[in-house]
């Protein structure tokens, strides 16, 4: 154990730092902080003494609940109802001294918590190794420069930059706030947004009033600033809560829930069963222990030894394969609705196109610049004056002040726009010399506009602003000329509006760029601007996101487009990327957008047939997302911002962006896209699918042979014949025949028509009235299949029991193994579907084989499970009985194939239903 661990951090207002234990940061000047911290503003701490430090104080992490150990596993795989009734069995053979039986079924017991245990283990550690895939970054100045870093390899001194949507990762005294506001719910409760300030403040205020302190866990909602870390980990404020808190109890999700609720049914009703043979039996005057061994059989026989591991593996296994297409699943849940999901709202940005932003086009009073020509010069006094603003109206980084954007942080726009500067030796690290910046007003999405003070030399500020077209042009009196400036009115206002959706028609990203001069920093930002003209910037469609949305289209599934870009822009994207065949097709505003109960039926029509949204805000997906969810629609919605945390917590399936997107939208989303793709989304879905049918057919499987187990037994016992199966040999069956393909079929790749059906109800159960009728008919064909190898082995063979009874084990045992291959999608072929291109299921099929052979004739297990060989002919029945339900299955499929490509439906289900 660390030192750390021994000894961990103080709060940070009591003993924040060794050097100074008994600071109070809140009451002192910024400077002082820094000082006391040893640390310079401009610099930041050098990379050696960042690790001297964490050395010292330990990761900037919060004690994590205690993870459940080893042992905690395996005592949770012994308290299913379903190994309950194996247990009731083991007691009463025990009760009645069947030793071998007793400690059979014990060491079932044991092999199948064995198997529950490495499947979970698995699938724990897997959900740990996916969240340190998904580990929150902060921006943070060192050696001086800006670079990205892991949130925990904070430490104490660190100078941190944050702006509107970041997490705040440690606790920091603020040293420059920018129109800062930030939500501290998750630590004094106020849900109203604080606003922050610099300003020492004055004796001991309570948490909720340090104003110039910003706590762990909290969210920025506005404004940019930075900061100088005084306490990580436990030490933080969180930490202190943390340390008080209980942890939560894990829920199962609802898939879980029904498996489990359908392993009780069928537990209970088995039992009834055994209950009611037991007793028909003694009244008709059985003998009391055959009935008793009846009992013990039909109860072994009811247990599902796979059903509670089918489901967390394939889960787990899921969640691996996503995670290496780039989608990672913050809750276990999602991936069950994923398969359901009917409507994806996708941004724009990033998502269907390339989010690689490249300054295009440049127009301005005076001139019209196509950059990619060559046409631009960096002697033209207008073109100079509107890529001066872009650069310094900018929150991004350029290291070395490159073009090619390789070492690049912040917002793709923000970094196009440096590029564009750096064409023409604009850099903003050189302008900033000349210019100070003095104030930032940060962008808002209620005014579409950002803004930058900057010191003039002489005395007073320009302003730099840049921004939505419409909005800027509004706040705008006068544009530049080439010389002076000159009044803008209304009809020349028009026409920059009509040149600026001419530009977004051609599929460009257009700011409007603008300016003025003013005497104070407390000047209103956005009035009596100068507009100085339009910049259009491309960020071309992403590659493959055209077939991803015609394969959404394939699967039923409804794609919409839900962007803040102007209305031309969205839908030139649009037509580009295939999700309308018209060009001229329809882009609604945002403001169109209300609470469902507002819209009228024929607005409701309208909103609900379009398939592109444009300048939409946070607010206005929100009521989006309930206008499907409304209608019945399962809702997958993206998001990246702060503001876009209600609608991700709305949608069935809230998907974040892992590269754009803040750490509250990650937080909030059910899904984060390592690569912010659109095809990874659809990738997701896909493996949704899967998924949620591997389970289906794992448990169809299991339950179709169990009942055969059920009928077969219980119909022997009921007419006075010899039991087809021992209960010993039922429980060899249970673990080697059911569990082994069960898990084969549950890791399944799939069928590769999965994307051509349409969604299912996402209230459908796991087992619909369909499914258990054809598991009750399976049920019996099986089990009379297994009982005419019983009748035929004795009568006609002339076999002895012992070798009769083995005809019959071996009978269902390898009728299991042909009736997996029945488990195929009724639309594909016998030689090519899913199950024959399963990996898994030969290699269970290869392992049940050996393992049966041995049942028979390894001597010391043949004597427990009371079997005998049966001799040439006594396998070729076998083999002939054991493979009629496959046969079949076969000829049911065939002909349900036939009917299907003669009405030219493409529905797809299994023969089991």
């Amino acid at each position: 154990m660390s030192k750390t661990e021994k000894t961990p951090q103080q709060p940070a207002e009591s003993k924040a730092s060794a050097d100074n234990p008994d600071a109070r940061f809140h009451a002192r000047p910024s400077q002082e902080v820094l000082e006391a911290l040893e640390v310079e503003l401009e610099k930041g701490l050098t990379e050696q003494t960042a690790r001297a430090r964490r050395k010292q104080y330990g990761l900037n992490r919060l004690k994590q609940a205690q993870r459940r150990g080893a042992w905690a596993i395996l005592i949770d795989q012994f308290k299913s109802i379903v190994l309950l009734v194996l247990a009731v069995a083991g007691a009463i053979a025990f009760a009645l001294g069947e030793w071998i039986e007793a400690l059979a079924i014990a060491a079932v017991l044991l092999v199948n918590g064995i198997i529950g245990f490495v499947s979970e283990w698995r699938a724990t550690r897997s959900m740990e190794a996916l969240q340190k895939l998904g580990q929150a970054r902060t921006r943070v100045r060192r050696d001086g420069r800006e670079k990205e870093i892991p949130a925990d390899a904070l430490v104490p001194g660190d100078i941190v930059l944050i702006e509107g949507g970041d997490i705040v990762p440690a606790d920091l005294r603020l040293i420059e706030a920018n129109n800062l506001q930030v939500n501290e719910a998750a630590l004094t409760g106020e849900s109203v947004p604080v606003n922050k300030t610099v300003d020492a403040l004055e004796g001991d205020p309570a948490l909720a009033e340090r104003t110039n302190l910003l706590f762990k866990g909290t969210t920025l909602t506005q404004g940019s600033g930075q900061g100088v870390v005084i306490a990580t980990g436990m030490a933080t404020e969180l930490g202190q809560i943390a340390e008080l808190a209980e942890g939560a109890e894990e829920q199962a999700t609802p898939l879980e829930q029904r498996l489990d609720a359908l392993g009780r049914r069928l537990a209970w009703i088995t039992l009834l069963i055994a209950a009611a043979v037991a007793g028909v039996g003694l009244l008709a005057g059985q003998p009391v222990r055959i009935m008793i061994e009846t009992a013990i059989a039909l109860g072994v026989a009811a247990v599902p030894e796979g059903l509670p591991i089918v489901a967390t593996l394939a889960l787990a296994r899921g969640m691996w394969l996503m995670a290496k297409r780039q989608a990672l699943i913050n809750r276990l849940a999602a991936v069950e609705t994923l398969g359901a999901t009917r409507v994806i709202f996708t941004d724009k940005t990033g998502t269907l196109t390339e989010n690689r932003m490249c300054l295009r086009r440049v127009v301005t009073p005076t001139g019209d610049f196509d950059l990619e020509a060559g046409e631009a010069s960096a002697d033209d006094l207008a073109l100079r004056q509107v890529m001066e603003v872009g650069v310094l109206c900018n929150n991004a980084t350029l290291d070395n002040d490159t073009t090619d954007g390789e070492e690049a942080l912040g917002d793709p726009t923000e970094v196009a726009l440096l590029q564009g500067g750096a064409r023409f030796n604009l850099t903003r690290r050189q302008l900033l010399e000349r210019r100070p910046e003095a104030r930032e007003v940060a962008f808002d999405t209620d005014v579409m506009m950002m803004a930058t003070f900057h010191e003039v030399k002489g005395g007073g500020y320009q302003v730099a602003v840049k921004g939505a077209p419409k909005a800027v042009l509004e706040v705008c009196g006068s544009q530049a000329d080439r010389e002076d400036e000159k009044p803008l009115d209304e009809e020349t206002r028009q026409e920059w509006l009509e040149r600026s959706e001419a530009l977004a028609g051609g599929g460009l990203r257009v700011l409007a760029i603008a300016d003025k001069r003013t005497d104070s920093t407390n000047a209103e930002p956005y009035e009596k601007l100068r507009f100085l003209g339009l910049v259009g910037l491309l960020d071309p469609p992403a590659k493959g996101v055209r077939e991803a949305i015609d394969a959404c289209r394939s699967a039923g599934i409804r794609v919409v487009m839900v962007t803040g870009d102007q209305p031309a822009t969205a839908r030139a994207i649009g037509y580009q990327v295939g999700l309308t065949d018209d060009e001229n097709a329809p882009a609604h505003h945002g403001s169109e957008l209300k609470e469902p109960d507002q819209l009228s039926a024929e607005e409701r029509r309208r909103l609900l047939e379009t398939r592109i949204f444009a300048r939409v805000n946070p607010e206005q997906k929100l009521h989006m997302v309930r206008l499907y969810q409304e209608q019945g629609e399962t809702v997958a919605m993206t998001g990246d911002g702060v503001n876009d945390t209600p609608a991700l917590k709305q949608a069935d399936i809230g998907v974040a962006m892992g590269k754009r997107g803040t750490d509250a939208a990650r937080e909030a989303a059910d899904m984060v896209l390592k690569d912010d793709r659109f095809s990874s989304i659809v990738e997701a879905v896909r493996h949704g699918r899967i998924i949620f049918e591997n389970i289906r057919m794992s448990v169809l499987f299991m339950l179709c042979t169990n009942v055969a187990e059920i009928i077969a037994v219980g119909t022997a016992s009921a007419v006075g014949a010899p039991l087809p199966l021992r209960a010993l040999q039922i429980l060899y069956l249970n673990v080697v025949t059911d569990v082994f393909p069960a898990l084969a079929l549950g890791v399944g790749e799939g069928d590769e028509r999965v994307m051509r059906r349409p969604p299912r109800d996402p209230k459908e159960p796991v087992l619909t009235r369909r499914h258990w009728l054809v598991i009750v008919g399976w049920g019996f064909f099986i089990a009379a299949c297994v009982l005419s190898a019983l009748t035929l082995a004795l009568q006609w063979l002339g076999l002895p029991e012992p070798a009769g009874v083995t005809v019959s084990f071996l009978t269902l045992a390898f009728a299991k193994l042909w009736f997996v291959f029945n488990l195929r999608d009724r639309t594909s072929t016998p030689w090519r579907n899913a199950v024959v291109r399963n990996p898994f299921i030969w290699a269970a099929i290869g392992l049940c084989i050996p393992l049966l052979l041995l049942a028979v004739y390894l001597p010391g297990l043949a004597e427990v499970l009371s079997t005998e060989a049966p001799g040439l002919a006594g396998w070729g029945l076998i083999m002939a009985m054991s493979v009629v339900p496959f046969i079949v299955g076969q000829i049911i499929l065939t002909v349900l194939r036939s009917r299907e490509r003669r009405s030219g439906s493409e529905r797809a289900e299994a023969v089991t239903g």
